[in-house]
């Protein structure tokens, strides 16, 4: 009896072990707006806001916020791709974002705050694209759907504070939310409530 309970175990760590997961990055404005619906997602195991885009080492908020690098606020999403599929990560971040707003997210304006969709490879850049041209055709938005599509870069974790902000700080963080326009945005196009 002991050998089969070790042998269970011995199997199920190396089914753990085993188990594939996958990262995905996405640019959606305030990355502390964005981190919430992906927290909530079955399949996703773990988000870390941060930022990816630019090309200098260790990015921190301020020069991020200085908007003289091409760092976007971003999420890193790990997942388990037999629960939850890039697509279906697609359709929650859609949902985030005003995808018709080239110039930032809602009241954040600049450079650091442009959407866009980071891909990992040839199969994820096909998947967005064919995301993309469904949202445009859906009917959903009158303007084009200008949310970019690049190629992904390093990703930087940004600082501590930063991290599961709508947790730590959470009066602020729905004082901003709401005083953003994302919230309304979203109920009166997707019909949600947060």
């Amino acid at each position: 009896m002991k050998r089969m309970l070790l042998a269970l175990l011995f199997l199920a760590v190396v089914d753990l072990a085993s188990a594939e997961t996958k990262t995905a990055v996405f640019a959606g404005g305030c990355f502390w707006c964005i981190q919430p619906a992906f927290d909530k997602a079955p399949g996703v195991i773990k988000t870390i806001v941060g930022y990816c885009g630019g090309t200098e080492a260790n990015p921190t908020y301020e020069l991020v916020g200085s908007e003289k690098t091409k760092y976007r606020e971003s999420i890193e999403i790990t997942y388990d791709p037999a629960k939850i599929s890039f697509a279906q990560l697609l359709d929650i971040y859609w949902k985030q974002i005003d995808p018709t707003q080239s110039d930032g997210q809602f009241t954040d304006i600049g450079p650091s705050y442009r959407a866009a969709i980071f891909f990992a490879d040839e199969n994820e850049k096909k998947t967005a694209e064919e995301s993309k041209a469904k949202l445009a055709s859906s009917g959903k938005f009158k303007k084009p759907i200008v949310t970019e599509i690049l190629p992904a870069m390093k990703f930087w974790p940004a600082e501590g504070y930063h991290q599961k902000y709508y947790e730590t700080n959470s009066e602020h963080f729905e004082a901003f939310e709401h005083g953003s326009g994302r919230v309304s945005f979203k109920e009166k196009t997707w019909g949600e409530k947060p």
